[in-house]
């Protein structure tokens, strides 16, 4: 009987072995295609890199059976579930462009592009289309495509159009060139805008509007959908963190100005009711600026707040609920370039400031003698004690935009300070320019950059010697047809419009810092196209990162020569073109114009050039004398001696007794304005700081500080005793 039940039982039993057996192989099968389609996505996610990969990583497991590197964890998780890169809507080549009308802003248009409800816009003249493909491309990139862009002229129109971006016309009849800051074009922009708001909000959706001098890092959506009863959420000038997480700004910290270049509306009557009111605001006063007006509005009612946890507060007329996002994950320019935390290698001293691109793509950063950039593959770090990040990084946190605000260079100052982060979106002909690349290795003596107190005298110091190095650099560059890769810069003091201490109390900047090129240099006249027969050749410059950018092509990265400079006489160091088995040129110190002409010239093909330094390599310079007139007998005869060789003392004849002299446009062409200078100054010294001009150059600001006592670092700015 038992074995009649086994017996009837069996085809039961081989049933569920079948759906076990079917079971298992099924999972067996999915787990094998998740984890191909996942290795081959990872591989096609680096594909700028795809050569270099298995490269690095054979490096990396060799080096790692020869000695112990500690892993610096990443500053961002690794993405999840990224949605696929929508692919931009290219009309054909043979349909002819539609008319303007067709372009006009409608809720039909927008509600094709407009996804959960909201809208991301921006909008330009022709002059920012780069900085517009740039804003698409990361959008893009982080999968999002509900976004338009406004037109201000028909030129744009007409080329975004034809690479598929979504687009509409302003109607403005904007010029098509680049408009300086507080020009009236300028404010024409700003009126556009809050135009462009009110038009929009009666649509219904909310609106996510940005300048196009911005950039989205990670998808800003889910985080603005946290705070739902939010009216308006607006970014801000913030530079002292008021929360450590993610959370909105305490409002009542915030002591900066909101900042109009991110925020977003909810379709609210009281949003609509303020924008209505800024609106008519602005047209009715040419000469108030839109966030000025934005700003006074806001603030004519603000407190108390929404509730206990929302951080949002009443802000305008008493209903309107604002939120301050925060200036630690929704950057300046300040938060995200400045406010760095330094890296130490206990061995090796002081390491550079690695981009978040850098660190999510397994680079490090070589040791102070380098200070640049570099693959794992061309120096692996020893112990690594904490990265130099930027506030959003020192509290641990992912950051969602960057508005490059707080920079000194105009428009072109914006544009170097992103490429310099690896964020901008370049045409291929900019990693690949006529000539190749020059590079170099600056060398900073420690006592420089780390010892004694953060001075006006210690920080122009420091610069100084990085601007010899670099001057010789841009000599080299002009005479080999090469362009420059700038070297990183480091600072001891910040730069800002106004007085301050060295770097602002409570903001999270320390010192000794890496600072952006425009804290030192005039990128906009560096960039600017100048005629040849009166300032000489041009001298191209790119950014620090350029050779560790992902878009630089690999054939740049191939075709690479090593300069050592080293003394004439020594080992295998003569004026020749023979380079070592390693790869390396070994190039005498002192060489003279015709020995490089020489020896570079059999190198005209080879794509980046890098010396391993700039140390004891000064070309031939001349100092102008701005009072020459002033000085009996003067002639214009080189330096005779070493001692001799510096530029003029200037002649402060102006104010009686014993004084300093400093020209405010020499400190604003270095690096630090007038009032910045005064300020330390003042409390370094405790001096007395007044204003007087030189009778000859009524244009030429002269700071006289009375001073009983001043050490011998003033010398080192530009300054002198009299």
């Amino acid at each position: 009987m038992a074995c009649e039940e086994v017996a009837n039982s069996r085809p039961l039993f081989l049933t569920i072995y079948t759906v076990v057996i079917v079971g298992i192989v099924v999972s067996t099968l999915y787990v094998f295609s998740a984890i191909h389609y996942s290795s081959s996505a990872a591989l096609s996610s680096f594909s700028p890199l795809s050569n270099e990969d298995s490269r690095l990583s054979d490096q990396t497991l060799n080096s790692s059976q020869s000695e112990t590197i500690r892993v610096v964890p990443s500053a961002f998780p690794e993405p999840q579930n990224v949605p696929k890169k929508p692919v931009l809507n290219l009309p054909p080549r043979n349909k002819k462009m539609p008319p303007l009308k067709d372009f006009r802003l409608t809720k039909e248009l927008v509600q094709q592009r407009v996804k959960d409800n909201i809208i991301i816009v921006t909008f330009g003249n022709y002059a920012f289309m780069d900085f517009i493909l740039t804003w698409v491309k990361q959008l893009n990139d982080l999968g999002l495509s509900n976004y338009l862009v406004g037109a201000m002229d028909t030129k744009l129109l007409e080329a975004l159009y034809w690479k598929g971006v979504p687009v509409f016309d302003m109607n403005s009849h904007m010029s098509t060139v680049d408009v300086g800051w507080g020009s009236p074009t300028f404010h024409k922009m700003g009126r556009e805008k809050v135009i462009l708001i009110n038009s929009i909000l009666p649509f219904g959706y909310e609106l996510l509007m940005c300048d196009t001098d911005m950039v989205w890092l990670k998808n800003p959506l889910p985080y603005l959908a946290r705070y739902p009863g939010a009216d308006v959420l607006t970014s801000s000038d913030q530079v002292i963190p008021t929360v450590v997480d993610d959370s909105l700004e305490v409002w009542k910290e915030v002591g900066a100005a909101y900042n109009i270049g991110i925020f977003h509306w909810r379709p609210t009557e009281s949003a609509k009711k303020l924008a209505k009111e800024w609106k008519e605001l602005l047209l009715a006063d040419d000469n108030i600026w839109d966030q000025n007006g934005f700003n006074d509005i806001v603030h004519r009612e603000l407190g108390p707040s929404v509730d206990e946890d929302s951080g949002l507060v009443y802000a305008y007329d008493g209903t309107l609920k604002l939120g301050i996002l925060p200036s630690s994950i929704f950057c300046s320019g300040h938060t995200y370039f400045v406010q760095c935390l330094k890296e130490f290698d206990r061995d090796l001293g002081v390491i550079g400031c690695p981009s978040p691109t850098l660190s999510s793509r397994g680079y490090s950063v070589e040791y102070l003698s380098s200070v640049v950039l570099h693959p794992i593959a061309k120096g692996r770090p020893k112990c690594l004690d904490t990265y130099q990040w930027g506030m959003y990084q020192q509290l641990r946190l992912e950051p969602y935009a960057v508005h490059t605000t707080f920079q000194y260079a105009g428009t072109e100052g914006k544009r170097h300070r992103l490429r310099e982060a690896m964020l901008f979106h370049d045409p291929p002909e900019y990693y690949n320019p006529p000539g190749g690349f020059l590079s170099f290795k600056p060398s900073i003596p420690k006592s420089l950059l780390l010892i004694g107190k953060h001075t006006i005298g210690s920080h122009f110091k420091l610069i100084n010697y990085q601007m010899k190095q670099i001057r010789t650099a841009l000599a080299i560059a002009s005479l080999l047809n090469r362009t420059l890769v700038m070297p990183p810069l480091w600072c001891r003091i910040d730069r800002l419009w106004f007085p301050h201490p060295g770097v602002l109390e409570g903001s999270m900047t320390r010192q000794p810092f890496l600072c952006p090129l425009d804290h030192v240099f005039e990128v906009n006249v560096m960039l600017k196209e100048l005629p040849e027969e009166e300032f000489g050749p041009r001298i191209d410059i790119r950014e620090y990162s350029i050779l560790d950018n992902p878009s630089l092509p690999s054939e740049m990265k191939k075709s690479w020569l090593d300069v050592h400079l080293c003394k004439e006489g020594t080992q295998d160091c003569n004026a020749s073109n023979n380079v070592t088995s390693g790869g390396v040129l070994r190039f005498p110190k002192h060489s003279n114009e015709e020995t490089f002409m020489r020896v570079f010239s059999s190198f005209k093909d080879v794509k980046v050039i890098q010396f391993s330094t700039m140390q004891d390599h000064t070309p031939g310079h001349i100092y102008y004398d701005m009072y020459w007139d002033e000085k009996p007998g003067w002639k214009p005869i080189p330096p005779q001696t070493s001692a001799d060789d510096h530029p003029p003392w200037c002649q402060c004849r102006v104010c009686p007794g014993v004084h300093i002299c400093i020209s405010a446009s020499m400190l604003y062409s270095v690096f630090i304005h007038a009032e910045d200078a005064s300020y330390i100054f003042e409390r370094e010294h405790n001096v007395i700081v007044r204003e007087c001009f030189a009778p000859k150059l009524p244009t030429l600001q002269i700071r006289e500080m009375e001073v009983n006592n001043i050490s011998d670092e003033v010398a080192v700015f530009g300054c002198c005793l009299t």
